[in-house]
């Protein structure tokens, strides 16, 4: 197998719930820094529309979401598993749920005027360098959002201190949210709230209330991130360049394909973000499972490669000419 790259860059949360299950399962990588911001054309090469952050790359495979890395993970190093038999249907509710209400709730919060002075630097000596950079990122955000219903300040801090309680709940007996042991529950729910004790961690009082969290907290983040090597983005390209994807064919054809939509395979699709970061991704399908959907793209810069999305969150249609 190649080696696993992830594009990430360090703010982001959904990155670092990716870093610390490199930790977990002691998986080596290797680390391309891509902007937070557009323009992003090597991510955009590699993609091939999906922008959001991180992605995972293994050869001329390319997969976007941090939920289908989580799962391509598992069936790299099933062990320690992040989805245990007997708890894996609500692990991966709860993880759900950490991933998006959490997950807004925490940003609506953090993003408050102190929080985003910290983020940017705003009360700092270079104040009008830091003002424009918080406001090319506003917007960058914004068109992501694509009309997405935005909590205030106010109430997102109201449903953040909620939220804690009940992750605090979960924690009186365990450790961990489901046992003695992290899962993907764990992972999906800590990262927003890694964002609010470090990178704005002036908005960290909201945990006082809750010292089961941080304690979590201290034990989530001694995982660590395992061993990692930089790599630049072009280098990551050649890596596209000098591999075949991995073959999708199976002797069960059920497994690479379960129609939902009445588009065959062979067919031009778009797949697109159902909520957040509407850039649509276009490409052949090759394969619809249960869990996930496979584009193969050809680019100028990369050559033939496979762009995969979870079913979950995610909208296909057909296009036509």
């Amino acid at each position: 197998m190649s080696d696993i790259i992830l594009h990430h860059y360090p703010n982001s949360p959904f990155s670092e719930k990716v870093r610390l299950i490199f930790g977990y399962k002691g998986l080596n990588w290797q680390s391309v820094i891509i902007p937070p911001i557009m323009p992003k054309p090597d991510v955009m090469a590699l993609t091939g529309g999906y922008r959001k952050t991180p992605f995972m790359q293994i050869g001329a495979d390319i997969y976007c979401d941090s939920a289908l890395i989580c799962d391509v993970l598992e069936k790299i190093q099933p062990n320690p598993t992040l989805y245990p038999e007997h708890q894996k249907g609500a692990a991966r509710i709860i993880a759900q749920w950490g991933d998006t209400t959490l997950f807004w709730a925490a940003m609506g919060y953090n993003f408050s005027p102190a929080g985003s002075a910290q983020m940017f630097g705003i009360d700092s000596p270079h104040a009008t360098e830091a003002i424009e950079n918080a406001k090319i990122f506003a917007e960058d955000r914004a068109k992501m959002r694509s009309g997405m219903p935005r909590l205030s300040a106010a109430d997102a801090a109201a449903s953040y201190k909620s939220y804690l309680r009940r992750i605090s709940n979960m924690l009186v007996e365990h450790p961990y949210l489901m046992g003695d042991k992290p899962c993907i529950a764990d992972f999906a729910v800590y990262h927003p709230l890694w964002f609010t004790r470090h990178r704005t961690s002036v908005m960290a009082g909201i945990f006082g209330a809750t010292p089961n969290v941080l304690t979590w907290m201290d034990r989530m983040a001694a995982i660590g991130h395992a061993q990692s090597s930089k790599l630049n983005a072009i280098n990551s390209i050649a890596v596209c360049e000098n591999n075949r994807p991995a073959s999708i064919e199976s002797d069960d054809a059920s497994s690479i394909f379960q129609d939902e939509h009445g588009i065959p395979l062979g067919s031009t699709v778009t797949i697109t973000s159902e909520s957040f970061g509407p850039e649509p991704t276009q490409g052949e399908l090759i394969a619809a499972t249960r869990m996930h959907y496979t584009l193969r793209r050809h680019d100028e810069r990369v050559g033939e490669v496979h762009v995969h999305f979870p079913r979950i969150g995610y909208v296909m249609k057909k296009v036509t000419t």
